[in-house]
This record gives structure tokens, sequence and C-alpha cells, in this order.
């Protein structure tokens, strides 16, 4: 939480980034945005639904969105308290497997192991929230994705045993 270099004020979103470094132990990144799809979720209070393979490769279960916080929160500590209602939101999630959030009214904070894997899993679920609304505008009754096909997709390249992509170790 404090400044290393340069002349600039750290971010007015600094006590949030500061509690979800604390929180989640094996990020290094933490990116927030406005983007206008995930944003949209946001605003309407919405979980992201897994309904697709896109969104299994990369963000395992839906994409939380947290609750409001109160009028008190609001008001005495806005910026800690939007960490904390994160982190209320992954009491029973896993963080590394569902690598960004969906701040009600607000906004989407992602992380990862980085900074740059963090801007990563920003554009990816900016990409999920935009098919998921899409697939909700064609069929408004759209099913999730089985939790079979769910598992697949994540584990194949998340998982102790992940085979998917261009491992040069594995010609």
């Amino acid at each position: 939480g404090r400044v290393v270099e340069g002349e600039l004020r750290p971010s007015s979103d600094t006590p949030t980034h500061v509690l979800l470094y604390r929180c989640f132990g094996e990020i290094g990144g933490v990116v927030h945005t406005h983007s206008t799809w995930a944003t949209s979720w946001a605003q309407a209070g919405k979980n992201i639904p897994c309904f697709g393979t896109t969104h299994a490769d990369h963000f395992y279960n839906e994409v939380p969105c947290t609750r409001f916080l109160n009028a008190e929160e609001t008001e005495t500590d806005y910026e800690l308290n939007t960490g904390r209602v994160i982190e209320e939101a992954f009491s029973d999630r896993d963080y590394l497997g569902t690598p960004g959030v969906l701040v009600a009214g607000h906004g989407p904070f992602t992380w990862g192991k980085d900074v740059l894997d963090a801007v990563k899993n920003g554009i990816i679920l900016e990409e999920i929230a935009k098919t998921a609304c899409l697939s909700l505008l064609i069929n408004a009754e759209t099913s999730i994705l089985p939790r079979y096909i769910m598992d697949k997709h994540y584990f194949r390249k998340h998982g102790k045993d992940a085979y998917y992509g261009q491992d040069p170790k594995n010609k």
C-alpha cells in the first residue's frame, strides 16, 4: 500500500487491491475495469452462468456477482469494503479457478499470477460476459453447460494432468 516509485498518487482503489492480495495469497496482479459487457452484468446484479466451453476453458463455474454494499459500508471505507464483499463472495469459491468477480452496481475485478495474467483474465471475462448476454438474447432459456463438459474443458487446461495447448515438453 506504499508508493515505491514515481510522483503520482496510488489508485483510489488501492485498499481494494491490497485486501485482495492479502486474502488471495497466490495472486500477483489485480485489474479493475468498467468494460461494457461485464459492467452490465454487475449493474444487473447477476452472476454470469457458464453457458459454454469458452467460459469453462478459463473460469470454473459461474462468475459471481457480489452483493451491494450497504449504506454504512459505502460511507465508511468504501474501497476497503469493496474488497471485503469480493472476499465474501469467494468464501466458498476457488479464487484461482474463477479469477474474477463482478461487484454489484460497479464493475469487474480480475486477478492472476501477475498483472499481465490479470489483464488477460479481464479481457476473457469481458468476452464471456458478452457471449452470455448474446446467448440469452437468442434463447432466454439457454441452459448452463453440463458439469461433465465444464470439467473436461477446465481441467484439460488447468488440472494436474493438463494436456491442452502447445507445451514444448509434450512433443
